[in-house]
């Protein structure tokens, strides 16, 4: 078991600086008591692919991670076969068609090198609604019976189930086949006072006062229609800004010199500052 109770959760991942609260430790505590993946889903920058992160640090675990894009296929996924070397070896020996299809020539891939791994693992699969349609299915084996079948070489079964949590940032449903696999946790944006806290943690030289001042301007420019809210990682760095400057307070000035750090479009920047009455150049 990877965690006794969901307590535990939130106190272990307290330890590696994760502040998690009670939905997150009780999906956390069953995702592991269960066997079953977890699925984070939620806005970008709100903490979903730093959880998993978390995880493995907290429980001395493997973390191996699948980096989800659109294109991305079985080859890239789960294994490939060295071609390069099998071609040399055919040169080298012409009757050597059989043996090429053995371990020796085979290319693991993160979800292959999750399956076959025998320490505690954790299985990352970042931004899964960025991937193709088609990649779903090649999960839906995986996070059902946790094995992959190689033609060549049979079905492989884990050796020990890894600990799977899968992101998504929502930009496309995915499918009900998935979700049915997966024990469901939607992260959002944290209220002022849970990100003053994070940040806090994140940044313990930081004053008090001035993390909250951060934590609540962070939330005010939520709250404005942009095209990219900013991420807690950003307010993070906001606030580690601050400090560079050696500031102590986040005035007006200090806010419209370091906005920058925050918003990374000039549209938002702009209204950002017509919305808190900050002076722009």
């Amino acid at each position: 078991m990877w965690f006794a109770s969901p307590d535990e959760v939130r106190g272990r991942l307290a330890s590696v600086d994760y502040l998690a609260d009670d939905g997150i430790a009780t999906s956390v505590f069953l995702a592991g008591a269960l066997g079953k993946p977890l699925l984070a889903e939620g806005p970008a920058g709100v903490g979903k692919t730093q959880l998993a992160k978390a995880v493995a640090q907290a429980t001395g675990a493997r973390l191996i991670r699948l980096q989800c894009y659109e294109g991305l296929d079985e080859a890239r996924a789960l294994y490939e076969w060295n071609y390069k070397k099998q071609l040399l070896r055919i040169q080298a020996d012409g009757d050597a068609w059989e043996d090429i299809f053995s371990e020796e020539f085979l290319l693991e891939r993160p979800l292959l090198r999750a399956i076959r791994s025998d320490e505690p693992t954790v299985l990352l699969i970042d931004e899964t609604d960025k991937a193709d349609v088609e990649v779903e299915g090649l999960l839906l084996e995986i996070l059902s019976d946790f094995q992959v079948t190689i033609p060549e070489l049979g079905t492989i079964t884990a050796i020990r189930r890894p600990y799977v949590v899968l992101t998504s940032n929502a930009t496309r449903e995915l499918s009900e086949a998935l979700k049915r696999r997966c024990l469901y946790l939607h992260l959002g944006y944290p209220s002022p006072e849970r990100e003053r806290d994070i940040v806090l943690a994140q940044v313990p030289e930081l004053p008090d006062l001035l993390a909250e001042r951060l934590a609540r301007t962070v939330a005010t420019l939520r709250s404005l229609e942009l095209k990219k809210s900013p991420s807690i990682a950003e307010t993070v760095d906001w606030a580690r800004t601050l400090l560079a400057l050696g500031r102590t307070d986040l005035d007006e000035g200090v806010m419209a010199a370091t906005l920058g750090v925050v918003l990374k479009h000039d549209s938002d920047q702009s209204r950002a500052a017509k919305e808190l009455g900050l002076p722009r150049p």
